[in-house]
C-alpha cells in the first residue's frame, strides 16, 4: 500500500470511529495549516539549466534537470551596501548581471503595489537603491539589462545603469486623478488584468507606454474609519477619505493614447492610434523585428471588436493587421495575452467557439490554428519557432482537470502530464524543461521537474506535511455529482458530508458559490473550496452540515455557447441553476430539503440574493459578502462585456437587479460588506439596505471599518467567519 492510500485509510477510520482525527478549529482554516509552501515564483535563466527562487533572505540558483541548489546567488546576511530586512520578490535582468529586489510592498489597488526597490550586482555583491527620491511602481528591465524603467505618481522613468544609474523623467504630466503614464487606472487593472502598461522594444533603444487620462472619470470618496485605538491612543480623525475614479455602467471612460520615447535622443512621439474616447487599449507589446513594429491591441466598447495596429514608434503611424468580432463579447484578458515573436504572434480565440491558439505573421496574415477541440486551452506556455511546437496547458481530458500538453508543427498533441488533475508549468529558457506543479481535490500541491517530453527528473515538494495533517484533522474526500435541468443541460458539483448524515438523520446543507462568467468553483484541485483543501467545508462538515459546491451556465471551461448564454441578462440563469442545484440536492436522502442555505462572495454574494429571490422557496437563509446588487453600480469595462451599456439594455438591467426583485426574496439574510471596498462600493449593499427597509424586511448586517473587497487579515476573517457560522447554526439547527 502506498503512502497517499494510508493516508487515506487512516481518515477513513477516523471518521468511522470518531476518536482519533482532531477537530478542525477555524485557526486552522485560516492560519494557512492546508496551504501549500515552496510555490514561490521561478525565474528562468538564459542558459536554459537554471532557475532563481527565493528562499527567505537568500535568492537561491536551481537545476532544472536535478532540483538541487547549486549556487547562493544572493545572501542578505551577508551583500554589502544598504541593509534590507525582507525580501519579498525579484526581477532578473536579461543579462543576468544584477538582480532588481523589491523590499515590501504599500498596496494600490488589487495587484499594484510601491516598493522601494534595490539593484544588487551579483559581481561585486553590493546592494544600491534604484531611486533616492521615493518609492517607485512596476519596474522593468530592458531586454539588455541596461536601463530600468519605473513609475512614480503618475510619471514614468528611467534609470540608465551603464551612466551611473541616472535617473531621467521621461514624462513630466502625470497627477494623482488626472493622468497615469505607464499603469492602468483601477478599471484597467481590475478587468484587463495587467499592472504594467509600458514596454520596452526588443533592440532597447525605444520605450512606449499607454497613457490614462482619467481627468473626465467620475470620482468618490472612499470613507476609512480610523477610531480603533492603537496603544492606549486614539486618533481624533474620525473619518477620512481617498478619492478613487471609477467609470460606472455607462459612464465616462479613461481618455487613453500611446507614446513612444527615444532613449538616445530623448525624443517623446504620440502614436497615430484611430481610437476615440469610447475605445480601450488593453496591451501594447513590441515585436522583435528589426523594424521594432509596436503592436497595439484595441477593443471597443462594447467589447466586441478587437483590432489590432501595428505602429512605427518612430514615424508614429499605424495600420490595422487584425480585426476579431464576436456576435456577443471578446473574452478578456486571454485574447491579449498574446505571444509575440521575431516574425509573427500567437494568439488565443475563442472563433470556433472554445478557446485555441491560432499563429499569425507581423502583418495580421493568418497562417495556421494549433489546437481545436470540444475543449479549452487554459493558458498557453510558449512556443519554439525552430520546430513550431507549442506549449499550453488545457482541459481536453477533463472539463475540470488541467494538463500541460505540446503540439508539433504537423499538428500532433503530446500530453506531457499524465495525472488527472491540475497541472501548471513553467518553462525553462529555451522549453527543454518545466516544473509542474500539480494537485486534485483530494491531494495537496506536489512539485516535479521534467523534461519537454514528460519525464519526471525530480521532486521538489511532495506535499506530504500537509497530506499528513489532513489525516490527522480527518478531512474527507469530496464526493462528485451531476445532475441534468429540465431543459437537458448537465451541470456538475462536487460535495462533502459528515459521517452524521443519513436517510434516518437527514443534515442541513449549505451550498457555496462564485456562478461569474468563465470562472468555476468545481475544479480538480486542492485549491476547491472557500480556502485550500475545501479545510472550511470541511470545518462545517464536522459541525454537522453537508456543503456543496455546482458550477451553473454560464461558468468556464465548457465552451463560449455554455458561458455566453447568461449574455445581456447577468444572474438569472445562474440563480436558476442555484435553486436547481438545491432542489436536486435536497432529494438526495441525507439532506433534509427544509434546511438549505446559500452563500457567496463578491458575484457569489450577488447570485446569493438572486437566488433567493428567484421566486422558489427553496433557501432557509443566505449569506452575501461584498455583493452587487444592481449592474449600474459596477464599473463599465466589466459590466458593459456582459450587458452592454444601460441604454442598449435597460430591460436586461432591471431583469438582473437583486433590488428589483426584492419582493420575491425569501429565507433570513445576512448582508457583509467592507466600508472600503474599492471594488464592489459599499453603496450597493446600501442601495439594497434601503430597499428592504423600505419593504418591512428584517435582515442581519455585519459591516468592517477600512476594509477592503477581500476584508483581509486574520482577526477581521475569524470575525467574518465566526458570524457566518453562528448565523447558519441559529438557522438551520
Amino acid at each position: 500500500m502506498n503512502k497517499l492510500s494510508v493516508i487515506i485509510s487512516s481518515m477513513a477510520i477516523c471518521l468511522a470511529t470518531g476518536v482519533s482525527a482532531r477537530q478542525l478549529q477555524l485557526d486552522d482554516v485560516i492560519s494557512g495549516e492546508f496551504t501549500p509552501s515552496g510555490i514561490e515564483p521561478i525565474a528562468p535563466m538564459a542558459d536554459g539549466e537554471h532557475y532563481l527562487q527565493i528562499n527567505g533572505r537568500q535568492i537561491l540558483k536551481y537545476s532544472f534537470k536535478t532540483g538541487q541548489v547549486v549556487e547562493t546567488v544572493l545572501d542578505l546576511n551577508t551583500a554589502k551596501g544598504a541593509d534590507i530586512e525582507t525580501l519579498s520578490g525579484f526581477i532578473l535582468a536579461p543579462n543576468e548581471e544584477t538582480i532588481l529586489l523589491e523590499t515590501g510592498k504599500n498596496r494600490i489597488f488589487r495587484n499594484s503595489f510601491t516598493s522601494e526597490y534595490y539593484i544588487f550586482t551579483i559581481r561585486n555583491n553590493k546592494l544600491e537603491p534604484l531611486s533616492p527620491n521615493g518609492p517607485q511602481q512596476s519596474p522593468f528591465y530592458s531586454p539588455d539589462g541596461h536601463n530600468i524603467a519605473f513609475v512614480r505618481e503618475g510619471n514614468l522613468f528611467l534609470v540608465k545603469m551603464l551612466f551611473g544609474n541616472a535617473e531621467v523623467q521621461v514624462t513630466k504630466d502625470g497627477q494623482a486623478g488626472k493622468v497615469r503614464n505607464g499603469i492602468p487606472d483601477w478599471a484597467y487593472e481590475e478587468e484587463f488584468s495587467f499592472t504594467r502598461a509600458y514596454e520596452f522594444s526588443a533592440d532597447s533603444r525605444m520605450l512606449a507606454w499607454i497613457r490614462f487620462n482619467e481627468s473626465g472619470v467620475d470620482s468618490y470618496n472612499l470613507p476609512f474609519f480610523s477610531t480603533s485605538p492603537d496603544a492606549g491612543e486614539y486618533s481624533q480623525t474620525l473619518v477620512s477619505y481617498r478619492p478613487q475614479q471609477y467609470p460606472t455602467a455607462g459612464a465616462a471612460l479613461s481618455k487613453v493614447s500611446v507614446h513612444s520615447f527615444d532613449i538616445k535622443s530623448s525624443v517623446i512621439r504620440d502614436i497615430e492610434v484611430p481610437v476615440d474616447s469610447n475605445t480601450y487599449i488593453p496591451r501594447i507589446q513590441f515585436a522583435g523585428n528589426e523594424d521594432n513594429s509596436l503592436l497595439v491591441f484595441t477593443l471597443n466598447r462594447q467589447q466586441n471588436k478587437l483590432e489590432i495596429y501595428s505602429a512605427n514608434p518612430r514615424s508614429t503611424l499605424c495600420t490595422l493587421i487584425l480585426r476579431q468580432e464576436d456576435p456577443k463579447y471578446i473574452d478578456c484578458p486571454s485574447y491579449m495575452d498574446t505571444y509575440v515573436f521575431n516574425d509573427g504572434f500567437i494568439m488565443q480565440s475563442e472563433k470556433d467557439g472554445y478557446n485555441h491558439l491560432y499563429r499569425y505573421n507581423l502583418n495580421g496574415k493568418f497562417i495556421k490554428q494549433l489546437t481545436s477541440g470540444n475543449w479549452e486551452v487554459t493558458k498557453f506556455l510558449g512556443f519554439d519557432a525552430k520546430t513550431g511546437t507549442a506549449f499550453y496547458e488545457s482541459n481536453e481530458d477533463g472539463i475540470y482537470d488541467n494538463a500541460v500538453w505540446k503540439v508539433d508543427s504537423k499538428g500532433r498533441r503530446t500530453r506531457l502530464t499524465d495525472q488527472s488533475g491540475t497541472s501548471h508549468a513553467t518553462f525553462s529558457n529555451g522549453l527543454k524543461y518545466f516544473q509542474n506543479v500539480w494537485s486534485d481535490m483530494d491531494t495537496p500541491t506536489r512539485i516535479t521537474l521534467c523534461d519537454n517530453s514528460g519525464k519526471i527528473l525530480a521532486t521538489v515538494s511532495d506535499g506530504s506535511k500537509i497530506e499528513q495533517k489532513a489525516g490527522e484533522f480527518g478531512l474527507v474526500k469530496k464526493e462528485h455529482f451531476s445532475f441534468k435541468l429540465d431543459n437537458g443541460t448537465e451541470l456538475y458539483g462536487w460535495l462533502i458530508r459528515p459521517e452524521t448524515a443519513s436517510q434516518s438523520n437527514p443534515a442541513p446543507l449549505i451550498m457555496f458559490q462564485y456562478s461569474g462568467p468563465g470562472f468555476n468553483k468545481v475544479l480538480n484541485d486542492w485549491s476547491a473550496g472557500f480556502y485550500p483543501g475545501a479545510s472550511f467545508e470541511n470545518l462545517l462538515a464536522q459541525k454537522g452540515y453537508v456543503v456543496a459546491v455546482v458550477d451553473g451556465r454560464g461558468t468556464g471551461r465548457r465552451g463560449a455557447d455554455f458561458k455566453k448564454q447568461t449574455y445581456m441578462q447577468l444572474g438569472v440563469l445562474e440563480a436558476d441553476d442555484q435553486v436547481a442545484a438545491a432542489q436536486y440536492l435536497g432529494s438526495l436522502p441525507y439532506i433534509d430539503k427544509d434546511r438549505i442555505a446559500i452563500w457567496g462572495w463578491s458575484f457569489g454574494g450577488y447570485t446569493t440574493l438572486m437566488s433567493m429571490s428567484q421566486g422558489t422557496p427553496v433557501f432557509k437563509c443566505g449569506v452575501a459578502v461584498a455583493p452587487v446588487t444592481d449592474w449600474r453600480y459596477y464599473d463599465a469595462p466589466y459590466t458593459e462585456r456582459y450587458m452592454q451599456e444601460p441604454k442598449q439594455n435597460a430591460g436586461g438591467y432591471d431583469k438582473s437587479s437583486a433590488i428589483n426583485r426584492i419582493d420575491k426574496l425569501n429565507g433570513r439574510l445576512l448582508l457583509i460588506h467592507g466600508i472600503d471596498d474599492d471594488n464592489v462600493f459599499m453603496s450597493n449593499s446600501t442601495a439594497y439596505i434601503d430597499a428592504l427597509v423600505q419593504k418591512g424586511i428584517d435582515f442581519d448586517l455585519m459591516v468592517y471599518p477600512g476594509k477592503n473587497h477581500s476584508i483581509e487579515g486574520d482577526s477581521y476573517r475569524r470575525h467574518l467567519l465566526q458570524k457566518m457560522i453562528r448565523f447558519f447554526d441559529e438557522n438551520l439547527k
